[in-house]
Order: C-alpha cells, then sequence, then structure tokens
C-alpha cells in the first residue's frame, strides 16, 4: 500500500457524519419515534431551539439535518471566531433566501460564549420569520442564555453516547471498505472506549489515530499494547469551570450528606481524575463538614482540616490519600444541619428586626462613668451559681423573646447536647415559678 500517493480522505468524524435521523447512533430520547426533533420533521413544524449538551454528541449534525430536512438555507456561526460583522452578513442571506421562498437555519455553535447584546441581535429576526435559530451549548441555557433569547426557544438536552452507541460507531468504520482488514482486541478497545468518554467525535479521532499507527507498523490488528503507547495519558472530558464541574462536586456533596461513603470517594476519585484541583476538593469538604455534619460529630470538622493541612504538607498524591479519608469519615459521621439551619435563621432574624440595645446588666463597665449608670450591675456570674447557669437570666434585648434558633437533632454529640439544653431549659421554668410567688 502506498501511504504517499493515496488521496488524503476526510476525517472519519467527517465521513461518518449522518446525513438523516435514522442514520443518527444516540439520542433517541429527542430523534426516535414520536420524538420531538422526528416530529418537527414529520409534521413540518420548524422550531427555533437550543441544544444542550456535552461535546462531541451530535449538536451540529442535528441541525444540518433539521436542515436538510426542510431544504433550507444552512448558516453556521461559532460564537468563539463571529462577531456583529458575522451577524449581520447572516442575516442578509437569510433576508435574500426569504426573498426566494427559502427558510433559513442559522446555527450559532458555542451560543453561551456571546454577550447580551450580540445574543439580544438575534431576538427580532427570530420573531419576525426572517431565520429560525438553533443554538450549541456545553453550558446550562438558564445561566448562560438570554432569557429572552431562552425564552422564544425550546430547549432540547443531549446525553453522552453509551459504551454500546459508542461500539455502534466502531462497528461503521470497521464497515469502512478501506478499514475492512482492521480489528480491534477487547483490551484496546476498552481502554479507547474509557478515553472517549461518551464523546463520540473524540472516540473516532482515537480509533483513526490507531489505524494510522497500525498502518505505519503494518500491522492490521489493534493490540492494546498498541493503543497504550499511541494514546498516551487521555484525561476524561471535564470542563472546570462548566457544568460538568459543578454536577460533580454536588454529587459529591450530596453523596456526603447521604451518608455513602462508596460514592463519595467515587465522585471523589472521578473529580481528581478528571483534573480537579485538590485544593478546590479540601475546601469543599471542610464546607460539608460545618454544614452537615456541624456538633453532631465536632471531630469531622478537624479531620477535613487536617486533611486538607496535609495535602498543603506533602502535594500530589499522597496528600489526596488524606482528602479522601477525610471524605469517607464525613460520609459515615453522624449528621446534622442544626448548627446551618441556626445560623441562617439568626442573620435572617438580625435583618428583619431593628436593631436593640444591649441590656444595661449584659454591658462591660471599665469606666467610672459606666459604673454609675448601672452598666453590668445586675449581671448574674453563671460560674458562682449552681450547675454553672444563671436559670432564669435573660440574655436577649428588652422585650424580645429568645428565638428557638438551634434545634439538636438526635445523631451523635448533639442527642447530649439536646439534653442538656433540655435540663437548663427546666431550670430556666422553675427559676420564673420561684419568682412568681415572691
Amino acid at each position: 500500500m502506498d501511504l504517499f500517493n493515496q488521496k488524503p480522505l476526510p476525517p472519519l468524524a467527517e465521513q461518518l457524519r449522518p446525513q438523516s435521523l435514522d442514520q443518527v447512533i444516540g439520542q433517541q430520547h429527542l430523534i426516535g419515534t414520536g420524538k420531538p426533533l422526528r416530529v418537527a420533521v414529520e409534521t413540518g413544524h420548524l422550531h427555533s431551539m437550543l441544544l444542550w449538551g456535552p461535546p462531541g454528541v451530535g449538536k451540529t449534525t442535528l441541525a444540518r439535518i433539521l436542515a436538510q430536512s426542510f431544504n433550507a438555507q444552512f448558516i453556521p456561526l461559532s460564537a468563539v471566531f463571529s462577531g456583529v460583522k458575522e451577524i449581520r452578513l447572516a442575516v442578509e442571506k437569510a433576508q435574500l433566501a426569504l426573498q426566494h421562498d427559502q427558510r433559513t437555519i442559522l446555527f450559532v455553535d458555542e451560543v453561551h460564549r456571546f454577550n447580551k447584546s450580540q445574543q439580544d441581535a438575534f431576538l427580532p429576526y427570530v420573531e419576525n420569520g426572517v431565520f429560525t435559530f438553533i443554538g450549541a451549548t456545553t453550558e446550562n441555557p438558564s445561566f448562560e442564555v438570554n432569557p429572552a433569547l431562552l425564552s422564544r426557544s425550546q430547549v432540547y438536552t443531549l446525553h453522552s453516547l453509551s459504551i454500546e452507541e459508542l461500539q455502534q460507531l466502531q462497528q461503521k468504520v470497521f464497515s469502512l471498505p478501506e478499514f475492512k482488514s482492521f480489528s480491534i482486541d477487547d483490551d484496546a478497545q476498552t481502554l479507547i472506549l474509557n478515553s472517549a468518554d461518551g464523546d463520540g467525535r473524540r472516540f473516532l479521532n482515537l480509533l483513526e489515530q490507531l489505524i494510522h499507527t497500525a498502518q505505519a507498523q503494518q500491522q492490521t490488528k489493534i493490540s492494546a499494547t498498541l493503543a497504550a503507547s499511541s494514546l498516551g495519558t487521555q484525561l476524561r472530558r471535564f470542563d472546570k469551570g462548566g457544568d460538568s464541574f459543578y454536577e460533580q462536586i454536588s454529587a459529591l456533596h450530596k453523596s456526603v450528606r447521604g451518608s455513602h461513603p462508596n460514592a463519595a470517594l467515587y465522585w471523589f476519585s472521578r473529580m481528581l481524575d478528571g483534573g480537579a484541583d485538590p485544593r478546590y476538593l479540601a475546601r469543599r469538604i471542610i464546607r460539608m463538614a460545618w454544614e452537615d455534619i456541624g456538633l453532631a460529630d465536632p471531630r469531622a470538622m478537624q479531620i477535613a482540616n487536617d486533611a486538607a493541612q496535609t495535602y498543603e504538607r506533602l502535594g500530589s498524591p499522597e496528600g489526596e490519600l488524606a482528602l479522601a479519608q477525610a471524605v469517607l469519615y464525613l460520609a459515615c459521621a453522624a449528621k446534622s444541619n442544626a448548627g446551618y439551619m441556626a445560623y441562617n435563621e439568626a442573620r435572617a432574624f438580625v435583618k428583619k428586626h431593628p436593631t436593640s440595645e444591649v441590656p444595661v446588666h449584659l454591658r462591660n463597665a471599665p469606666t467610672k462613668l459606666m459604673k454609675e449608670l448601672g452598666y453590668g450591675r445586675e449581671y448574674r456570674y453563671a460560674h458562682d451559681e449552681p450547675h454553672a447557669y444563671a436559670a432564669g437570666e435573660t440574655y436577649m434585648p428588652e422585650g424580645m423573646d429568645e428565638p428557638a434558633f438551634y434545634q439538636p437533632v438526635i445523631r451523635g454529640l448533639e442527642i447530649k447536647i439536646a439534653d442538656k439544653l433540655a435540663f437548663l431549659h427546666n431550670l430556666d421554668v422553675e427559676a420564673g415559678k420561684q419568682n412568681e410567688t415572691k
């Protein structure tokens, strides 16, 4: 085979780009029988939409197929490389096509990268039907797309391709005439499937890379050894500033809160594997200790802080073991958000009520004048009273009842805290009765 005189072929991802909905692999919740995009094609009702999903799952492909299905002019724009000038030219092309009774689909890739004014520029043309707008985004449209544009577009969520769907792509590759002689062993297949991480375009690019490597070595079987040496270290798809990041940290936090140590360790490892900063994870672990465990197990805060300090001292990868064990401890610890809820209620209470003076008996009296004014005169020193508690004493501003912000749960150390508070409350009740009889 003369590799140097062959006519270059387009990339596999382009060769295998579907031309109809029936050829699309994945996204059956949108294109299957009776599903929204298929119904739109079958009924002839084209509408503006936002396609939201991770890279390499078919957003551009679906937009192109819709344009072909409706015999519409397809104008692609990339928010990374386009500006007002490109938007204006696209509008002019759409207006010209409309004069000849042809529809236009304006496809904007990574629409979330357009600023507010750029996104607003589409609105009048969407409303008057100059073009149908299709935006593609990897970010949550609720946060990244203007409400006005969002309200005029139907949002469709696309999913990562499953292992089975990626295997269907692989079968298509090896059915091409030029690649029929190639095969791949199970270990190599597992490696490439894991490396692709649900991204169809990435999967095809990796497979094409392996095929070319095998051709150069005059081999027809892709082995695990060849795959490992060719692919090197492949990080999983992980956007440190995008939805994937925040979805995974949410899953980690909720697994800890839900007392599932194995799930918590899984999400912690997933984030490390994707390139998350261990220092960020350390901060979130400390937050989990205070928010979801609190006084039910005060050791949790200490362990979380110690793990963060250990990481600072040892670095990666040794320090990550300390963080992992902190995650396990927090997941197994008794849970209480009583302190967290009490703090939030207290903050809300203070904002709601006007500023009140500190009661005179609670004020310090460091000067002669303050003493003459009675500051601290009737203060009862708790240590001098039974149980080191001034039963019946008030510590709130005058005329303000003491709120019940803190409600200990019946778990962990807070069981004993609740018992103590109940005991002290009974002392207050008895003191109140005695004052009534005087």
